[in-house]
């Protein structure tokens, strides 16, 4: 019989994608990213202590060696490029590169948390909101479970909150929410908390973005966001798994520190450096966003296709499109917040 401390640790073990690999330089780790000149994009990217470029006019970011199309840069972490001039700001981050006679310019949010993609409001998000609250959510006819909205801190006070959308540090710049909190469907808050007692061992935590959305939330969303964005925000005519409390933005955090992980793109970033499989970035942010995604998808959950951040529970089809604003969830939450 395996002790229950042992199969712990076998379990934890197992989350482990690969040997984790060494960390790179900072300068290499504000060189890789995407570049673009007219409809080409670029891809820098380490690997293995190497540094590669490969050049895709489709977005399959492939990675590709020497020997398959792309071509290697660098030879050792630390070294100067030789085929290759970055220009950088003032804080270091790189904003082009030049190859050859080609210059090529930064196509998403570099390395500062800051400088991810925001929109630009057409109207007041005042406006926006109002018009959200007067409007209904879609009908549901069908039968569905009883909802038990609970509250993560309540369940494991590991959690960390970060909570963009109760925040300015957001894709529309202002708070959304009116409380910074996130709450779950209880079958689902379980499975998170049994994941984070996977990673705890393995010396993480879990940063909570977002979890419970009300759905005049997901409709301020879909009106903010230019049309061509629009794969990286809900349907408010569907509604989101956000809107059933069935859907989770997340991320990994160093229990010795306590600062987040470093992942291949930032939270909230629309590009294709959120995409879970982009190859960009460095070893250890993807190895990292796999470690993630294996915790989190072995409890039940899926990653989705768009958001290296975003997971839906399995049973998200079971539970309604909840409307209910923050404010009104009150101090409720810590037993479970029941809606019919």
């Amino acid at each position: 019989m395996i002790l229950p401390a042992l199969a712990a640790a076998q379990s934890s073990a197992a989350l482990i994608p690969s040997p984790k690999p060494a960390d790179v330089a900072v300068e290499w780790k504000q060189l890789t990213g995407i570049y673009k000149l007219a409809e080409t994009s670029l891809v820098v990217l380490e690997r293995d202590g190497q540094l590669y470029i490969d050049e895709e006019k489709k977005e399959e970011w492939r990675i590709s060696g020497s020997s398959q199309g792309g071509w290697k840069v660098l030879r050792a972490s630390g070294e100067e490029p030789e085929a290759l001039v970055a220009q950088r700001g003032a804080d270091g981050d790189v904003t082009a590169i030049t190859l050859g006679s080609k210059r090529y310019t930064r196509a998403d949010a570099g390395s500062d948390p800051a400088q991810f993609y925001h929109v630009t409001l057409k109207r007041p998000i005042e406006d926006l909101r109002a018009e959200a609250l007067r409007a209904r959510p879609p009908e549901e006819s069908r039968a569905f479970r009883k909802s038990e909205l609970v509250e993560l801190t309540a369940l494991d006070a590991a959690f960390h909150l970060d909570i963009r959308y109760a925040q300015s540090n957001n894709f529309l710049s202002t708070p959304v929410y009116s409380q910074a909190r996130a709450f779950m469907q209880r079958p689902a808050a379980e499975a998170l908390v049994r994941a984070l007692h996977k990673l705890q061992p393995l010396g993480y935590g879990l940063v909570i973005h977002d979890a419970y959305r009300p759905w005049y939330v997901t409709k301020i969303f879909w009106d903010a966001t230019p049309v061509e964005e629009h794969s990286f925000v809900a349907d408010p005519k569907k509604g989101s798994k956000h809107n059933r409390g069935c859907a989770v933005d997340i991320t990994l955090y160093d229990l010795a520190t306590g600062q987040a992980i470093e992942m291949p793109g930032l939270y909230d970033e629309m590009s294709p450096r959120s995409f879970p499989n982009f190859p960009g970035g460095t070893s250890l942010q993807r190895w990292h966003r796999d470690l993630l995604r294996r915790a989190i998808e072995g409890e039940g959950f899926t990653v989705d296709g768009n958001e290296w951040w975003h997971f839906d529970y399995k049973d998200w089809k079971e539970y309604p499109i909840l409307n209910v604003p923050f404010e009104k969830l009150g101090a409720l939450a810590a037993g479970g917040i029941a809606q019919d």
